[in-house]
């Protein structure tokens, strides 16, 4: 049985051409809605990759309007229990230039439209968030990550705004403020419902 990856694709990222024996599997429909499009299915050394794009195909879909649990819930249906997320964000320290990855480890979430969990009807349960990110898969990205000489930093706070404005040069400085590394606007609630369904999460 072949390990199975889920990696969400951000803005920039709709396709990834290096999976060998592609297939399309067509828009899921379950109990949350249409997923965000297509996921393309294929292997990666031995490993079989589901590849969702966040936004959609032609990235229909604005941060606050992604469908975020359908997308959760589709990949857990195929049986990914490991999800990489790969987002473009804005830099909030000076060393942290262009082209820099960030392994981030903590979230501050200020937005406020989108439906955040899977329990709101007939049933409540409540999960930690103390650590969002699962530190194993974490290490694995990083040293697959130095190995190929990508410029990377292992740690570092997400702040996710609501969008799609961006924010103002006070909220800038207030975040900046507050120690965050990074800027963005998809992260959450997409890491809450990835801990919700119990499915390791690497941003």
């Amino acid at each position: 049985m072949k390990k199975k990856l889920a990696i969400i694709g951000g803005s920039g990222l709709y396709n990834f051409e290096e999976l060998k024996e592609k297939k399309v599997i067509p828009v899921q429909k379950g109990p949350f809605g249409e997923n965000s499009g297509e996921i393309i299915h294929g292997i990666l050394e031995g490993v079989e990759i589901y590849f969702l794009p966040r936004h959609g195909k032609n990235h229909s879909y604005n941060p606050s309007n992604v469908p975020y649990r359908a997308n959760i819930d589709s990949l857990k249906r195929l049986g990914c229990m490991d999800i990489i997320s790969v987002s473009a964000v804005g830099s909030l320290k000076e060393e942290l230039n262009p082209g820099k990855f960030v392994l981030v480890d903590q979230f501050i979430d200020r937005t406020f439209l989108r439906k955040k969990t899977f329990f709101d009807k007939n049933i409540v349960a409540h999960v930690s968030l103390a650590e969002p990110t699962c530190k194993l898969t974490t290490n694995l990205v990083y040293d697959a990550a130095i190995k190929a000489n990508i410029d990377i930093k292992k740690g570092g706070t997400y702040l996710a705004m609501e969008g799609p404005q961006f924010s103002t040069l006070a909220e800038s400085r207030l975040y900046q403020s507050w120690g965050c590394e990074v800027i963005g606007m998809t992260n959450m609630p997409e890491a809450k419902l990835a801990r919700e369904a119990e499915m390791r999460y690497v941003s």
